[in-house]
């Protein structure tokens, strides 16, 4: 009988997954990346958060003030109806003020993070394309590789 050997197909599958290498570079970058989105990210919205609360804060210590006025004695009573409805005219124009800044805020927070998903959207498209060479490179070579053994 011929010398029959059983092939050692541990040694087969090493040198396969060998052939094949994973390149966890790629997936590194991958997550720096998303890392960084996400604290720029965190920066806009905190920022956000931090000019809505000063302009919170000042239409709120401004109502105050016209509250302060408008509560003070009067000698007729006339003019107490003054008094009202000089607040409600100063508190209507602050709320217009207000909410406009509130809705520049918020046109901020849109352009900017529009302007963030765009570059990163670019950073994660350059990556995935270098990543995709170098996998394509890696597979020609350990190809090439294995059918010249």
């Amino acid at each position: 009988m011929a010398n029959a050997t059983t092939p050692d197909m541990t040694k087969m599958l090493k040198d396969m997954m060998g052939a094949f290498p994973v390149d966890t570079a790629s997936m590194e970058a991958s997550f720096k990346t998303s890392a960084t989105l996400n604290e720029k990210l965190s920066g806009v919205a905190l920022s956000a958060v931090e000019k809505s609360t000063e302009i919170s804060s000042k239409w709120t210590k401004d109502t105050v003030a016209k509250l302060a006025e408008m509560s003070k004695a009067k000698s007729e009573p006339a003019d107490y109806a003054k008094a009202m409805t000089d607040f409600a005219t100063v508190y209507s124009e602050a709320a217009s003020e207000h909410m406009a800044a509130f809705a520049e805020v918020a046109k901020k927070v849109q352009m900017e993070t529009v302007e963030l998903m765009m570059a990163a959207g670019k950073d994660l498209s350059n990556e995935a394309t270098a990543a995709m060479t170098k996998a394509s490179s890696d597979v020609q070579a350990a190809a090439k590789k294995a059918t010249t053994k």
